[in-house]
């Protein structure tokens, strides 16, 4: 019998100062006046069309994601939460994180984003090296990098976290290794630190740079691995590292095959509906101008389908298997509505292979199975 998961809310604004070259993400750089009060109109008009789907459901995290949030001032953010609070409950003590670029928030804005009701910063920092940040599109400098993250700190967030991305093109372990032992200078709670990928529809997929070979990229991933298991964060997920109690519950909420309302242009959502016995997938229009026209006739939706039986299968394990955290069987049951015997014949693979171990009926990724996640994975597709 299919049961409800935990609820998130993710908020998706669209607007860059310039896209990165390596961005594959719904983001557009901003040529002219940022229409920050329609867009969070339509954003507020948007929610009420999910409204039914979720009555009598509590809000757990909320994620501003993009594109670049905080181009958006913090009286809007105000406005939106508040909108929010309006039409949804929140649980106590809801996660509701930021996203923020260096270089595009004045520093004493922290403060009036966290007197807005945001209780966490998710830092796009990539790199402190300033040659890498020249190639990779970025604005901010590694300096400016480094002031954004002590304002952070400075305005009281306790809860925060850093993006870095290593196998940068021309960096060398040495290189990635510095940039790691920067950010852990600030003794950060939770640290995104993910490899550079060469992503379909890019500037870098058009005009492909240098990247560090298979094994050069090797011996970072595990000599950044070491640096951050000594500084006392554990890997939580593939490219998520935190320090006990800090794991970004949204983005748990994510891997573990949780509900998530997705608002904004582009943004993807997903709802379990019970009742009906099957969970839908959501899209809004993805342009911002479309989106936002989209307010005239509370047209937003550009696509929402019903999960097959068989992707259900697959989507279930590739989100839960990027987590460290061992799962059950009852679990995909649950989060499903499918029987637990479903996934047998793919497990039974993982297992014979060591992708996978199990014991007391747990099933847990192996180191094996980590790094070759993706071949994993797969073995649950159709």
């Amino acid at each position: 019998m299919l049961q409800l998961p935990p609820l998130s809310l993710y908020i998706h604004f669209p607007w860059c100062v310039a896209k990165c070259p390596y961005c594959d993400f719904n983001s557009h750089a901003l040529n002219g006046e940022l229409p920050e009060e329609r867009y969070i109109d339509a954003l507020l008009a948007d929610l009420e069309l999910d409204l039914p789907r979720v009555w009598g459901r509590t809000v757990h995290s909320i994620f501003m994601g993009g594109g670049t949030p905080s181009l958006f001032s913090a009286a809007a953010m105000d406005r939106l939460l508040s909108g929010v609070r309006a039409r949804l409950p929140l649980a106590p003590g809801a996660e509701i994180t930021l996203e923020a670029n260096p270089g595009t928030v004045e520093h004493d804005r922290f403060e009036a984003y966290r007197e807005a009701g945001i209780n966490r910063v998710s830092l796009g920092i990539q790199s402190f090296n300033d040659r890498h940040l020249k190639t990779l599109g970025r604005i901010h400098s590694g300096g400016e990098a480094g002031r954004a993250v002590a304002a952070v700190k400075a305005a009281g967030f306790d809860n925060y976290n850093l993006d870095l991305m290593w196998a940068l093109p021309g960096q060398t372990p040495a290189e990635a290794l510095a940039d790691l032992d920067r950010a852990l200078d600030f003794g950060p709670p939770h640290l995104s630190h993910y490899q550079l990928t060469i992503e379909p529809n890019t500037v870098f997929a058009a005009r492909p740079p240098v990247l560090p070979d298979e094994d050069t990229a090797g011996d970072m991933q595990e000599a950044c691995a070491e640096r951050l298991t000594a500084a006392g964060l554990q890997a939580y997920e593939v490219s998520a590292w935190a320090r006990p109690g800090a794991m970004s519950r949204h983005n748990l909420n994510y891997w573990r095959f949780g509900d998530y309302l997705g608002l904004g242009a582009g943004a993807h959502g997903k709802i379990t509906l019970p009742a009906e016995q099957r969970i839908l997938r959501t899209r809004r229009k993805s342009h911002p101008r479309p989106y936002l026209k989209a307010l005239d006739d509370l047209s937003f939706i550009a696509e929402e389908k019903t999960v097959e039986e068989a992707d259900l299968v697959f989507e279930f394990f590739l989100n839960r298997l990027r987590l460290s955290e061992a799962f059950g069987l009852e679990e995909f049951a649950a989060l499903t509505g499918l029987s637990p015997t479903r996934p047998a014949a793919a497990l039974d693979r993982a297992l014979a292979l060591d992708l996978l171990s199990v014991r007391d009926e747990r099933f847990e990724t192996t180191a094996h199975g980590r790094r070759y996640l993706n071949d994993l994975q797969a073995l649950f597709l159709p």
